[in-house]
């Protein structure tokens, strides 16, 4: 005999085909079972129906009672989009419960709170040397306005110096004769 012919593979799918059902309880057995809880939940809500509402329907005899016994049976294994009812009713539950943004990590995923966002700037003058204000004739007060600026005639004509620090290295380095 091959070791192969004795290798031996067993697997037990149909186990898990088999819907949840309450029908045997040791050696007994509940007659004409066993139940789905669809089941068991239709028959216990429309027996508790049929007692509070027998005044309304007892003209009809006993058509209720079979109407209610073939639902019993009809969702003996109802199937909504391939799910039974109460993992289907649970499932819409649990999707109601949800935030509306979803989960992150767990938590609940929320926009972040409106923050004003608070910054400032400065504007320097590219020129070494800034105009200076005229003081104010003696009796007035000065004016919080900018000072108006004068015709481009009027401004001084030289080449800004240098602003940045390598600029300034650079002029310095040319002043000293060094070429780079």
């Amino acid at each position: 005999m091959s070791a192969v012919e004795g290798r031996v593979g067993r697997f037990y799918t149909s186990a898990r085909r088999h819907p949840w059902v309450l029908g045997k309880v040791a050696d007994w057995k509940i007659p004409l079972g066993p139940y789905t809880p669809a089941q068991i939940a239709v028959a216990v809500g429309g027996c508790f129906l049929l007692i509070k509402t027998i005044s309304w329907w007892s003209w009809m005899g006993p058509l209720p009672i079979a109407a209610w016994l073939l639902t019993i049976w009809m969702v003996r294994r109802p199937k909504i989009r391939g799910r039974a009812p109460l993992q289907a009713a649970l499932g819409w539950l649990l999707l109601g419960w949800q935030p509306r943004g979803g989960r992150i990590g767990g938590r609940a995923a929320r926009d972040r709170s409106a923050r004003p966002v608070l910054g400032g700037f400065t504007i320097e003058d590219a020129l070494p040397h800034s105009p200076t204000r005229r003081p104010a004739p003696a009796g007035r007060r000065p004016s919080r306005r900018a000072p108006r600026r004068r015709a481009a005639a009027a401004r001084p004509t030289a080449p800004p110096g240098p602003v940045s620090g390598v600029q300034q290295l650079l002029a310095l380095a040319e002043r000293n004769g060094v070429t780079l």
